[in-house]
């Protein structure tokens, strides 16, 4: 896919993308470790928040990019409508009170 057929994709296109790369690249051979792939997903934050600390702003623009793909792939991989359950937690989140409870 090119560079301008990516722009403007909702997150289920993306998600779909971002999937087949990885089952091409060979990720999903076999059934997926949840809790390793939500692993992965933590380790790209924690590399943006290195980059972070580093002043490294290229660098911590691509980690945050490697946390959405790894978990739009995640997504895709098993098959979550993402858009849906946002909309849903979105909702839900509209109804709870101001900071729910937490300091800041």
């Amino acid at each position: 896919m090119h560079e301008t057929e990516i722009k403007g994709r909702s997150l289920n296109e993306l998600s779909q993308l971002c999937h087949k790369i990885a089952v091409e690249k060979g990720f999903w051979e076999g059934e997926r470790n949840r809790g390793e792939a939500l692993m992965l997903i933590v380790t790209e934050l924690a590399e943006a928040m290195e980059a972070y600390r580093l002043k490294d702003e290229e660098n911590f623009r691509e980690e945050i990019a490697d946390s959405f793909i790894r978990l739009l792939d995640l997504c895709g991989g098993l098959s979550i409508n993402i858009e849906e359950e946002i909309y849903k937690k979105s909702l839900k989140n509209k109804n709870r009170p101001y900071k729910h409870g937490k300091i800041c």
